[in-house]
């Protein structure tokens, strides 16, 4: 009896923390996409009816990643699967692709690699998503930059040109309910790190080249003849 009663509670525990992790994933990745849909829906309002037409591609495109969300964030909460299939990724498309749903008028993306790269494509545009969102909610009007440029290791970084992070905090931007900013969650980067981490990967951040923040993802599998286009 002590030993199912141990056991029972593990596994409440476990589906505690799952659930929690479900409250904070869906609190903090639907807030993007639902800025640019209301965003969107408003100019189109405002718009002729060519116009208005683009907007409502960009609205129904923010509707759409909001349900991938919740479909895979809901399979995590009730399974613990924090990754589904692997499968060839390109790098420069699903960071492009990304940058649609978050809210960065006035930031600039600037993709410098085709790499293709194997992972759980919908895992990985949370990543690209939530290192996007963090550079335009730190940094405002900045230039983030995606490449495959680590030092030698097989993998990718992201970074912007803002104000950079210390390097005393480096490592604590990653605990979850850390932010540095007033309006931040503090889940951003921790949910970063779970997916890396789910993947077998490594990740640390450093400065970038034109001094701001600098994410670096290494450990990567590569896929395909594309990665060796940018060797």
């Amino acid at each position: 009896d002590a030993e199912r009663s141990r056991i029972r509670r593990e596994e409440l525990r476990r589906e505690r923390d799952r659930l929690d992790e479900f409250a904070d994933i869906v609190s903090h990745d639907l807030r993007s996409p639902l800025s640019v849909a209301t965003g969107r829906l408003e100019l189109a309002r405002d718009a002729d009816p060519d116009a208005a037409g683009a907007h409502l591609d960009n609205v129904e495109s923010a509707l759409e990643r909001m349900e991938r969300i919740l479909e895979d964030t809901l399979t995590l909460a009730r399974e613990g699967k924090t990754v589904g299939e692997m499968t060839p990724a390109d790098v420069g498309e699903l960071a492009t692709e990304c940058w649609r749903h978050v809210d960065g008028t006035g930031a600039e993306l600037v993709v410098e690699t085709t790499a293709v790269v194997r992972a759980d494509p919908d895992r990985l545009g949370q990543l690209f998503e939530n290192l996007i969102a963090n550079a335009v909610e730190h940094g405002g009007d900045v230039t983030v930059r995606v490449g495959v440029d680590v030092g030698g290791a097989t993998g990718f970084y992201v970074e912007d040109d803002g104000d950079g992070i210390p390097e005393a905090k480096r490592e604590q931007v990653f605990e979850k309910g850390y932010s540095g900013a007033d309006t931040g969650t503090g889940f951003g980067l921790a949910i970063v790190e779970r997916i890396v981490d789910a993947h077998g990967w490594s990740i640390r951040a450093t400065a970038g080249s034109d001094g701001g923040a600098r994410f670096e993802i290494t450990g990567v599998e590569p896929a395909g003849a594309a990665v060796a286009a940018d060797e």
